[in-house]
């Protein structure tokens, strides 16, 4: 099974560096934030020039674009203006572009998805919905209500294995998904028990622990997921440098699966 590795894992690191450091722990993907998960947050965009200098590396090192991320379809969101993004994924290789649902009037915001995905499809990508906790899409029966009802062929869920715990959901409600919704899963690891709500977005964002070293039931999971599943670890742990983190990401995520 290919393994990537998501950018929140080290995401001080530029996609060259990233690259080149996710190569050298056993990675064969690497997911790029091109764009900023919420206002002013990290990112690395990515013009034409810097991208055929990319595609050189990912060929040098051997790795794959899995996906590219981060995308707040709030209210306001201008769909038609990320067409730059989409051309930048597909210019990459990436398979998928991750999005969040931040619009609490679902009609428009699965009019936006649809839209979303009508466009993605001409660059030959996914866009897959990330459920957390705290976003107005925040859990898995939301992020499939919005997937579902936007009906589009390359729509899916990003399944992140803490957001999918915390929120409240089991392994046993993905029965309930169509196979064809679920086709990237996120690996980290966690204590079962939840730390207080003013802790739930600091834990996501900078308290995983590695696969396998926690008590979320993660064979379980990957057991109900299709085969053909999109793999990646999201593991930011500031314990460790960028090396030695990655290392142990793949180290961990590897002898789980």
């Amino acid at each position: 099974m290919a393994l990537g590795v998501a950018h929140l894992t080290a995401l001080q690191l530029a996609p060259a560096d990233l690259v080149r450091q996710a190569a050298g722990a056993g990675f064969s993907a690497v997911g790029l934030r091109l764009h900023p998960a919420m206002a002013g947050g990290v990112c690395y965009p990515l013009d034409a020039v810097a991208r055929r200098d990319m595609k050189a590396l990912l060929d040098d090192e051997g790795v794959g674009v899995s996906d590219i991320e981060f995308v707040e379809l709030t209210p306001q969101v201008d769909i038609d203006a990320l067409v730059p993004l989409l051309e930048a994924g597909a210019d990459l290789g990436a398979s998928s572009l991750t999005v969040s649902g931040d619009d609490t009037q679902l009609s428009r915001l699965t009019d936006h998805y649809a839209h979303l995905c009508e466009l993605a499809m001409d660059f030959g990508l996914r866009v897959d919905l990330e459920f957390m906790r705290w976003r107005a899409v925040g859990n898995l029966a939301q992020a499939r209500q919005i997937v579902e009802g936007a009906g589009q062929g390359n729509g899916g869920i990003l399944l992140d294995a803490l957001h999918l715990f915390r929120s409240g959901g089991s392994v046993a409600m993905l029965a309930d998904v169509e196979p064809r919704w679920l086709r990237a899963v996120q690996l980290c690891d966690a204590p079962l028990l939840a730390p207080p709500e003013e802790l739930i977005i600091s834990e996501a964002r900078e308290g995983r622990l590695p696969p396998g070293q926690g008590q979320l039931p993660l064979g379980e999971l990957l057991a109900a997921l299709p085969r053909d599943v999109q793999v990646s670890v999201e593991m930011p742990y500031g314990a460790l440098g960028s090396v030695e983190r990655l290392a142990l990401a793949y180290r961990a995520a590897a002898a789980l699966i």
